[in-house]
Order: structure tokens, then sequence, then C-alpha cells
């Protein structure tokens, strides 16, 4: 009697879990691919809507491309506001930088000196900051919770503090 050596018609089982393990690698590898597509588009679609909120002190810290939007957050500098027709300049401070900004269009009513202020728009090439959007809803004690974090970091502000310059900028204006 003889063993017949030909090759049997089903896949031994080790083969079988072989095989098994490969599909399942290739349909990990698959949801992963799609998961990563998904997500790289999500990214690219909120690439222009996606506005980072800055400081002053931020800003010269950073090297900023003229014509990138984001916020800018700070203090309105005293002495500062500058009406020239529809234009507006004024200074925004976070009493460690400032940066001058340009807005053309109707200011908040509540827009003022020594209060804090949220406006977005741009880097010029030229310098200073251009804004299309200038948000100022608050009260003589309220601060823009960003505003508000970012000068509490930096150890300029702290709670209850009423906006303005301080002792040390007081100083400097004087002498």
């Amino acid at each position: 009697m003889t063993i017949d050596a030909a090759p049997s018609a089903f896949p031994s089982p080790r083969r079988r879990g072989s095989s098994r393990k490969r599909r399942r690698m290739a349909l990990f590898a698959l949801v992963g691919l799609v998961l990563s597509a998904a997500t790289a588009l999500v990214l690219y679609a909120l690439d222009d809507t996606i506005v980072f909120f800055r400081t002053p002190s931020e800003i010269a810290k950073m090297d900023v491309a003229p014509g990138q939007r984001f916020r800018l957050g700070g203090l309105v500098k005293h002495g500062s506001i500058v009406h020239e027709g529809s234009t507006v300049r004024f200074v925004v401070t976070d009493n460690a930088s400032d940066m001058t900004v340009t807005y053309s269009g109707l200011l908040p009513d509540l827009f003022r000196e020594g209060q804090g202020v949220v406006t977005e728009g741009f880097v010029q090439p030229e310098g200073g900051f251009k804004a299309d959007n200038v948000l100022a809803k608050h009260d003589e004690n309220y601060m823009p919770k960003d505003v508000a974090d970012r000068l509490k970091a930096q150890g300029l502000w702290n709670e209850g503090q009423a906006p303005g310059p301080t002792p040390a900028a007081a100083q400097g204006a004087s002498k």
C-alpha cells in the first residue's frame, strides 16, 4: 500500500489561519488608509476657516507671514485712537508689546481706550495689522476670555484689576 503524496484540495489548518491573518491585516490597513484620508480632507477643509488668537507679544516672537489671518487681542492703548475719515488707527497692547491696527468701518459702541478688544484680520506687507472686524462687547469690568487668559499667563493682568496701563507703562509715559 502506498501513500499518495499529491496535494490535498483543502488547505491545511495552518495555511487557513495564515490566510485569515492576511485578510484581517489587509482590512486594518484599508480602514487606516480611509481614516487617514478622511482626516486629511477635514484638515484641508478647515485650513481656510481656522483663525488663531494671538497677542502682540506672540506676534513679535513669531514670524507671521503677511496676509495670514488671525485674531489679535489685547487692550486698546490709551491715547492711541486716531480717526482719519472712515479709517481708525489704534494700538492694541498687552503691556509688553504693541501692534498698530487699522480699521475701516463702524466701531462697536463700547470700543474705547483701556478696554479689551479682539480684532480679526491680517498683517500687512508694510507692517501693522489690517482689521476687518472689531469686537468690543463688555462693561467696565469685562475682559474677553482669550485676552484675559493670555494676559494672566504672561503675568500682566490679574482678575479684578481694572484694564488700563500697568504702573510701569504709566511711569514710562510720564517721563
